[in-house]
């Protein structure tokens, strides 16, 4: 696992199952489960955090009940996708999967090798595409909808509060309490960008991180690790570094910068989409002192009701943009805090210059 990203447990902060090289959706809802149940037995209570909605929504409803290729059948897909995916023709890809029998593998994202891969497995191993399999979140979603529109008819309520009382729990298998912790827009960007310049900072930092990756053999967008935002753009920075001798220039060392905020920022913003739309979860405002946020959390666990209304201050709307934000963000500019003037990170060119030779 690479450290800098994830922020490592310390003595005082047990973590389970983070120690994993690679995790896919089923082996996280297998091993949090099982983990889920070992805290559980021990007289404690879970805390799930994270920011993979996919994950924590199979967490939290369960697994698709699609099959599990066989061994031989993964094989067999990987044989047929490798050579289209070494020459990036994801395009002829997409027309196989088509062909062989779901025709919703052309609404994918360009590149998700991943889930083409998936399908093509599902299709092979059953006869059927994904869409042919029940998916738990989407019954408890249409059950969500049916209940809101029953009341809307009953009590004029026309559109949704934020609050887990849109999504009925009953029929999940353990008493969930969800919470998203957000702020204004502007801000969140403000300190989306001074967390990328602090990955940047010390010896043990992100681009010390990417050497190793690089080191390994890997390549830039090659695995799931080295998609990831931060990563994938410090690694193709540093191999245009050895490409030129392990030479860099300010400047170049700025777009690198610019290139992971802008990245780390939509990623953000695609983050709020889909949380926005998962009704379970509470929205409270991250930019509160996080002793009243956990005071909130704390009273609302022990609530046996589950009905303790989110106060005022602490409420954040799913729609968290205002004018203040619309008029900036037209016109966003990261502003450094670290990174300012080009001798800022001179130490990081003299580091480039004595490493990736």
């Amino acid at each position: 696992m690479l450290d800098l990203q994830s922020l490592p447990q310390t003595k005082e902060r047990r973590y389970h199952i983070i120690w994993l090289t690679y995790c896919t959706h089923l082996k996280f809802f297998e091993d949090a489960r099982q983990a889920t149940r070992c805290i559980l037995d021990n007289g404690r209570v879970p805390i799930v955090v994270g920011g993979t909605g996919l994950y924590l929504r199979w967490f939290i409803y369960g697994k698709p009940d699609v099959p599990k290729a066989s061994p031989v059948i993964t094989s067999e897909v990987n044989q047929e996708l490798a050579e289209l995916q070494r020459n990036d023709d994801w395009d002829t890809a997409v027309r196989l999967v088509v062909k062989a029998g779901d025709p919703k593998a052309q609404f994918l994202a360009v590149n998700d090798w991943y889930r083409l891969r998936r399908s093509l497995e599902i299709i092979k191993s059953s006869g059927s595409p994904p869409s042919a399999f029940r998916v738990p979140y989407d019954s408890f979603r249409e059950q969500g909808e049916c209940s809101v529109a029953e009341d809307s008819e009953s009590s004029d309520m026309n559109t949704y509060s934020d609050g887990m009382e849109e999504t009925s729990s009953s029929d999940l298998d353990y008493e969930f309490m969800c919470f998203f912790l957000s702020s204004h827009r502007l801000d969140l960007y403000r300190s989306i960008d001074y967390r990328c310049e602090d990955m940047l900072l010390g010896r043990d930092g992100l681009l010390s991180e990417a050497q190793w990756l690089l080191d390994t053999g890997l390549h830039p967008n090659s695995n799931s690790a080295t998609k990831a935002i931060g990563y994938r753009q410090a690694m193709e920075y540093l191999q245009r570094c050895r490409e030129q001798g392990g030479q860099s220039s300010a400047a170049e060392f700025y777009k690198f910068l610019f290139e992971f905020q802008k990245a780390s920022r939509n990623f953000a913003k695609r983050q709020l989409t889909w949380f926005r739309n998962e009704k379970i979860y509470q929205w409270l405002d991250g930019s509160k002192p996080l002793e009243t946020i956990l005071s909130f959390i704390n009273g609302a666990y022990h609530d046996w009701n589950g009905s303790l209304p989110v106060p005022e201050h602490l409420r954040m709307s799913r729609d968290i943009s205002n004018r203040r934000d619309e008029k900036h963000l037209k016109s966003y500019r990261s502003r450094n805090r670290h990174f300012v003037k080009g001798e800022d990170c001179s130490h990081i060119l003299n580091w480039i210059s004595k490493t990736q030779r």
